[in-house]
């Protein structure tokens, strides 16, 4: 990847570009609003790492911390539930532009949101994924840990947790 490639955090400025790029992948039932974008942004938007190649946003992960275990469909609609100093990094959303999957820029993003997690002293990261996803997460450290009770966009959807290791 050369170095055109910015990683950084969110700022309200982003807001229409990260709309944008959860609008091209996801559908409309399971994707996050404007509204729900700035209320993340604004509790927690050092827990979203962009990557932009110039000033195009082409990938982004977002989530925030919780000392709940397990990912549930209301911590999606509530921002307001981050607690900076809670143990498990939630992955809410892992986008990336279509005309720009299979480059690697997601996998770098979630490898940068472990690391930070890591040194900010989590027990780890949960996010919940499609079955089709499962594999892909898994080559992170993920492991699955079954079919998740979360309804969000009526799909089913499998949760896996990355632990940290003492």
């Amino acid at each position: 990847m050369s170095e055109e490639f910015n990683i950084r955090h969110a700022r309200i400025v982003d807001i229409n570009a990260i709309t944008a790029v959860e609008a091209a992948c996801f559908p409309a039932t399971e994707a996050a609003t404007r509204e729900e974008f700035e209320g993340r942004i604004q509790y927690y938007g050092d827990h979203f790492w962009l990557l932009y190649e110039g000033d195009q946003l082409i990938s982004f992960v977002d989530g925030f911390v919780t000392d709940e275990a397990d990912l549930t469909d209301e911590m999606y609609e509530r921002a307001e539930m981050h607690d900076e100093h809670g143990a498990w990094q939630m992955i809410f959303g892992v986008n990336t532009l279509p005309a720009y999957r299979n480059r690697g820029y997601a996998g770098r993003l979630l490898r940068r949101a472990i690391e930070d997690a890591r040194q900010q002293g989590r027990k780890g990261l949960v996010l919940t994924c499609k079955d089709r996803l499962v594999h892909y997460y898994a080559c992170f450290g993920f492991v699955d840990e079954g079919i998740s009770d979360s309804k969000h966009g009526n799909v089913e959807w499998h949760q896996m947790r990355l632990t940290f290791g003492d």
